[in-house]
């Protein structure tokens, strides 16, 4: 009805497609809760994208909240009328600058460019894990690295605006000419590398996705073979230091975009304890997460929850920060001198806006 806040559960509908239907209708305000099914009881938080996957910008306030509330807001409203006072203060500021930060080595060959990458930027708090920890990373061995000349050029890459949406690599990557994308040879990807409650995940083109648990895109045997390659370096080092690890899909992480115009990737991240699955438990030992926090650790798997502004420096163990630094280190070093992969990456680059078909079966494996 014109004039009431809408209260509009979870489901398959973009938030941004129940937000605009509600704002048409003459809704007053929104209120978005979650769905009920398992794993997705507790407090969300989405982004309001409409049915192209375009950002949107209501003009009526929206708020999310769990399942429970939203059943007792239902209920109360079946049987009496509920007042509700909506307001949030926002800022929208339409074309808001947000940068890349890029450090080239001194020496390699341009023709033969290795990317290396991590996300500077945060979703709640100070950011100190997701992606503090991957940004020291690299910054970690580019200081190791400046004085080695390595064959391969080095461009080490702080990108902004990956938590909406890969903003910064896509950026990047549209910023260049074909021939300049041609030279880039390979990826390598740091995001989120101290997790207490870690798993250790090496990206594979070809292996299910973190959140989702299935194959989201195939890739041309050209992009998966050659991922494979730095992908086995980290198997090697966390093979030779008795640590377990698994494969995971780069989406979600710039390193898919460089998968996405034909440059072969990999990285490692080491994931947030909101998502441990009993089997992750299993190989890496801790404890079950989930999206609720109802997990028994320090920080009770905040990263992402809005309502504890807790990924601070505390939230990073240092030891878990060492033997993945140690890992990525050991993949950027072997790359830097690679000249099987490298030799052939100034190949054509195929255009990131024609879909690439899929010459590749499912390859995921756990040690």
């Amino acid at each position: 009805m014109p004039g009431r806040i809408a209260l509009i559960q979870r489901g398959s509908c973009n938030f941004g497609v129940k937000v605009l239907n509600a704002q048409a209708a003459g809704a007053s305000g929104v209120v978005i809760f979650n769905e009920g099914n398992p794993g997705r009881t507790g407090v969300i938080n989405g982004s309001l994208v409409d049915a192209a996957g375009n950002p949107i910008i209501p003009t009526i306030p929206v708020a999310f909240t769990s399942y429970a509330i939203g059943v007792d807001l239902y209920n109360q409203s079946q049987s009496s009328s509920v007042v509700m006072s909506l307001a949030i203060q926002a800022l929208v500021k339409a074309n808001a600058p947000d940068y890349n930060v890029i450090a080239d080595s001194k020496g390699g060959d341009t023709n033969h460019t290795v990317v290396v990458d991590a996300h500077l930027d945060a979703i709640y708090g100070a950011g100190m894990l997701d992606n503090g920890s991957g940004s020291v990373t690299i910054l970690d061995v580019a200081r190791m690295l400046k004085n080695v000349n390595p064959t391969n050029h080095l461009r080490f890459i702080w990108f902004g605006g990956e938590e909406l949406g890969l903003l910064g690599s896509s950026a990047y990557i549209d910023s260049l000419s074909s021939n300049d994308l041609s030279h880039i040879g390979y990826d390598l990807d740091a995001d989120v590398t101290a997790t207490s409650n870690y798993i250790i995940g090496v990206l594979d083109p070809a292996a299910p996705d973190f959140f989702g648990g299935s194959v989201t895109t195939q890739f041309p045997n050209r992009v998966y073979k050659a991922s494979t390659v730095a992908r086995d370096q980290a198997v090697s080092y966390f093979d030779s230091q008795g640590l377990n690890h698994e494969f995971l899909s780069p989406t979600g992480t710039d390193a898919y975009n460089f998968n996405l115009v034909g440059i072969p990737a990999s990285g490692l991240l080491t994931g947030q304890d909101c998502c441990k699955t009993q089997s992750e438990v299993d190989l890496f030992g801790g404890s079950l997460g989930n999206y609720e926090g109802n997990i028994p650790s320090f920080d009770g798997g905040c990263v992402d929850n809005p309502f504890l502004w807790c990924d601070n420096l505390s939230n990073n163990d240092p030891n878990v920060l060492t033997f993945m630094s140690k890992a990525f280190a050991s993949m950027v070093l072997q790359m830097a001198f690679d000249t099987k992969v490298m030799s052939a990456s100034n190949n054509t680059v195929v255009s990131r806006k024609l879909p690439i078909a899929g010459e590749t079966a499912r390859h995921f494996s756990v040690k």
